[in-house]
């Protein structure tokens, strides 16, 4: 038997449009944790996707050993407006850990029907019950019973539910694609440590560097290939800088060298025109015959274009070596624009809600009187909570997106943005560009293609349908038309939204907020990307209640 559980030779995928994804891609994985990663749009869910059986290759083929569980990126994410945990037919629990038929089957036997459907049904899973509850404590949601409705759950209670489904299997090859989306820190913690416990062989793709610390080789996707760095996540970026700058050092070098072998081109050019014109002179002053002239005057021309065809070799050489080198080099794709028209006096108040309650299946969300919020620009604000605790709800409240059962809400000027986890702001039929001159009809076409080169939409890249973006490429261009919208927003709201992003995607988020000017309050559970983009004030909701640490109450 083969050492490796996932074996792909020589791959090939394209879209149904023809777009190639991969061509000819060969690797082999065993047992281990390893992290992949990749800049978003280069192909990492469609590999994972690939090698789940989701997507069948155009070419090659992938042998996966033993059992398989597949945790992708958009599982359902609750929608709780309305929810009713006893709606008849609703999806549950159990239905999303892919147990309720066996659970049935169970049900059925023990009362008394031993029809052989439900043994074959049942097959070794006569423990499910407990292995469901062991799973789920784990995970930290033993609370949960298993038919309690889909809708009543937050995002992050899906995911991790979605995580217990797959572990339910006992899989040898464990795929997950950003396993980390909107768990709070304690699932998150609780996440990585089962994965460190992990002992099979696990592929995961993940923006999250506390994850991608925990495994114990990366593999980076690539222009098409994929090539593995033993170690974390933080020793591959050191092994990546490291080679960036001997990168950087052969392009500088590979640069002077083709000055140098082209200025040389132009010397020797005419140092030959110059010789050519003596001896021009000099033949026609020495009174030689004609053709004895024509012979020397041939041969300097011989000698002048052999001397030239050298240092042309020379520069195509060089040229040449400087193209390697810039192979060698990794783009530095950087989102820098200056956005003045988003600037808020500081101390303006932008939000206040006062006694703000929801109810939902008649029961209020918040505690006792309801939660109140004042936001003042410039401020960066981070809601951070346990999951189900109703952060999105209290972003929606203030973006205007759900009305408060109780309440009262004052909005200073209206100019408020609001990101969802879905980022479904964008008509994805429309190209990036239709959908910017929608937001900013008034700016200049070429000021709006500026624009769009500044949020790396270039050429080609700015007449995408957005449908077809990827996560990443997706947050940049709705980034770019609530930004620079007409007029702009003095009040960003963004939940979750490094959700699904590389970490380059979400470094250019960093840039595109470093830029902005207004204030934001952004439900986040990534420490590190708090810290990058200056928040500098934090709210927690838990329990109902909405406290800002450090705070009285009441300066909420």
């Amino acid at each position: 038997m083969s050492e490796h559980s996932v074996i792909c030779t020589n791959l090939s995928f394209s879209w149904p449009d023809d777009t190639p994804v991969f061509d000819d891609l060969s690797f082999a994985l065993g047992a281990g944790r390893t992290g992949l990663v990749a800049p978003n749009g280069a192909g990492k869910s469609t590999l994972l996707r690939l090698i789940a059986g989701e997507l069948r290759p155009t070419g090659g083929s992938l042998l996966v050993s033993g059992t398989l569980g597949y945790l992708p990126q958009n599982l359902p994410l609750a929608d709780p407006a309305g929810a009713s945990a006893d709606r008849p037919g609703e999806p549950v629990v159990a239905d999303l850990l892919g147990i309720a038929g066996v659970i049935r089957a169970i049900d059925a036997v023990e009362s008394g029907d031993v029809s052989e459907e439900h043994f074959t049904a049942i097959g070794d899973d006569w423990d499910i019950e407990e292995r469901t509850r062991a799973e789920l404590d784990r995970l930290g949601l033993g609370g949960l019973g298993l038919d309690r409705s889909l809708r009543t759950l937050s995002g992050g209670q899906t995911v991790s539910l979605g995580l217990a489904a797959q572990l339910l299997k006992r899989p040898d090859v464990l795929l997950l694609d950003e396993p980390t989306n909107n768990l709070d820190a304690e699932a998150r913690h609780r996440l990585y440590d089962v994965l460190e416990g992990w002992n099979g062989c696990l592929l995961v793709v993940s923006h999250d560097r506390a994850l991608l610390d925990r495994v114990q080789r990366i593999a980076e996707l690539d222009r098409g290939e994929l090539r593995f760095h033993g170690g974390d996540f933080t020793s591959y970026e050191e092994a990546v800088r490291a080679g960036q700058e001997v990168a950087e050092r052969n392009v500088r070098n590979a640069e002077q060298e083709l000055k140098r072998e082209k200025r040389e081109l132009q010397q020797a050019r005419e140092r030959a025109e110059r010789r050519a014109s003596n001896a021009a002179r000099n033949l026609k002053s020495a009174g030689l015959p004609r053709i004895f002239a024509g012979n020397m005057k041939r041969g300097a021309q011989e000698s002048a274009g052999r001397a030239g065809q050298t240092h042309a070799a020379r520069v195509s050489d060089a040229r040449s070596r400087l193209d390697d080198a810039g192979r060698a080099l990794r783009d530095d794709q950087r989102i820098t624009v200056d956005l003045p028209d988003t600037e808020v006096p500081a101390g303006r108040n932008l939000f206040i809600g006062e006694e703000l309650q929801v109810r939902y299946g008649g029961e209020p969300l918040f505690a006792g009187g309801g939660v109140g919020l004042t936001i003042r620009g410039p401020e960066r604000i981070a809601l951070t909570g346990p999951n189900g605790s109703g952060k999105t709800t209290l972003l929606r409240l203030v973006g205007g997106g759900l009305d408060p059962d109780g309440g009262r809400i004052s909005r200073a000027d209206g100019r408020v943005a609001y990101l969802s986890q879905r980022l479904d702001l964008l008509d994805p039929d429309r190209t990036v560009a239709e959908n910017f001159a929608a937001f900013a009809p008034h700016r200049p076409e070429s000021e709006r293609m500026n624009l769009l080169a500044r949020f790396l939409f270039r050429g080609p890249g700015a007449h995408l349908p957005v449908g077809v973006l990827s996560g990443g490429e997706r947050l940049r261009a709705t980034l770019a038309c609530v930004l620079c919208a007409e007029p702009s927003p003095h009040l960003l709201l963004l939940d979750e939204p490094t959700n699904n992003l590389d970490l380059v995607s979400a470094a250019q988020l960093e840039g595109a907020l470093a830029s902005y000017r207004g204030a934001f309050l952004v439900i986040s559970h990534d420490e590190p990307f708090l810290a990058r983009i200056g928040v500098n004030r934090r709210l927690h909701l838990a329990a109902g209640e909405l406290t800002e640490p450090g705070t009285p109450e009441s300066a909420v």
